[in-house]
């Protein structure tokens, strides 16, 4: 089922023709990185441009396997340039190539060539195992990073807008268990899962990511200590945690394991960076709201897709459906194109702070329900905190529209879907 990606679309449209720039689309594996060039592709053939001069290559396929050698890639692009007419060029799993950074900046320079990419990793941007500034000397920052994610809750209820009688509260249940990548649709039937297949499905793209994504990382050398590190991050998504708390936990699982050596803050550091460069994790630095300043200490960690949670923790997503919620709508203003920060008033906590480049801050409270005065009050403290006029937005998965001395009370459902304004 081919689901429109209007946002990442426009994205790559609004960088169109501009040749200098390679548009480097990354991503965590099957998020729909290379849909999404297809659908591009598909704009393309729509606005007139020829076959001829849209050539494709997927590094990932046996088809492709020889121009994994930079120099036989770079002279086969070559070999496709037709006319001088512009061509546009898109590889899939750029990093794959030996000297990817040399090809990428020498087809960037050509005048008759529009240069679109995808990569499952940040070394793609970053230069794994090499130092970071010979990708960035080299490109001379003439790049832009498309950060392409799952389905969003949009995307995904889009793929049952003609079936009516679905609720949205039915869709987010299917869509927090059964994850937001988008070939798991292909395991409903009549409206319900194939659980077991899905189950199939994504232990084969977690067990892709972790092997050729994470364990290729530096420093990375335990899949049993990996996997524990997961767990615990899935376990503990949107709590604030530091890397010395995850290794005093870990420590003392290891009192049990008298095989096992005694863990270093060097070493989960790696870990947990190597799970940020896969994309299975995004991390959000804490800011205080009162001094506008960024503390980089403690921090929270957000699962790539809440169905891997499900999948690999197993359980009832009821007792931690706050912090689920919480995954959702972090992941959903990434999309949106915000940065955002963990908020701190004194020694209370605002879930986010967003904002886009240029603009203004927006503060984002998230929980299940409000409805208790109690609870209301304990969620609203933070945002009444700030002592200042920017945009605050309560959102829960109460049906209400109320504005609290300027706080904007949503449902988050309809929030995710589109359906309201923020004013």
């Amino acid at each position: 089922m081919l689901i429109k990606r209007p946002g990442y679309l426009e994205a790559l449209k609004r960088h169109q023709d501009k040749s200098n720039l390679i548009k480097v689309v990354t991503g965590v594996r099957r998020a729909g990185k290379s849909t999404l060039l297809a659908l591009f592709q598909k704009h393309l053939l729509e606005s007139g441009v020829p076959q001829k001069r849209i050539i494709g290559i997927n590094l990932e396929s046996r088809e492709f396997a020889a121009y994994r050698n930079g120099d036989a890639l770079y002279e086969y692009v070559k070999s496709m340039l037709k006319t001088t007419r512009r061509h546009y060029v898109f590889i899939d799993e750029f990093q794959m190539a030996d000297g990817y950074e040399d090809v990428g900046n020498s087809l960037r320079m050509m005048e008759n060539v529009d240069l679109y990419v995808t990569g499952s990793n940040t070394r793609i941007l970053s230069g794994e195992g090499r130092e970071s500034w010979k990708n960035v000397t080299k490109w001379g920052g003439r790049y832009i990073d498309i950060r392409v994610l799952p389905l969003s809750f949009g995307e995904y209820a889009s793929a049952f807008a003609k079936k009516k009688a679905v609720t949205a509260d039915e869709l987010f249940r299917d869509y927090a268990e059964q994850g937001s990548f988008p070939e798991t649709l292909s395991y409903v039937k009549n409206g319900v899962y194939d659980k077991e297949g899905v189950s199939d499905y994504i232990d084969g793209v977690y067990n892709a990511v972790i092997l050729k994504d994470v364990m290729t990382q530096p420093g990375v050398k335990s899949v049993p200590l990996l996997e524990r590190v997961v767990n615990y991050m899935l376990a503990n998504i949107g709590s604030e945690t530091s890397i010395n708390n995850i290794v005093g936990v870990l420590n003392n699982d290891l009192r049990l394991r008298s095989d096992e050596k005694k863990l270093y803050s060097s070493t989960i550091e790696a870990y947990l960076n190597a799970l940020l460069n896969g994309y299975l994790f995004y991390k959000a630095t804490r800011y205080y709201a009162k001094g506008k300043e960024y503390l980089k200490t403690n921090a929270k960690y957000y699962a790539v897709d809440v169905g891997l949670r499900y999948h690999l923790l197993g359980g009832d997503l009821k007792t931690d459906a706050g912090h689920v919620l919480e995954n959702v709508v972090y992941l959903e203003l990434i999309r949106r194109g915000y940065r955002v920060n963990v908020g701190r008033v004194g020694s209370m906590e605002i879930d986010f702070v967003a904002r886009k480049p240029g603009g203004q801050i927006e503060y984002y409270q998230v929980a299940q329900s409000v409805l208790d005065p109690d609870t209301l009050r304990r969620e609203l403290a933070p945002l009444e905190g700030t002592g200042d006029s920017y945009p605050k937005f309560l959102l829960t998965r109460d049906y209400d529209d109320t504005i609290y001395n300027g706080i904007r009370h949503r449902n988050v459902l309809e929030w995710l879907l589109g359906r309201i304004s923020k004013s």
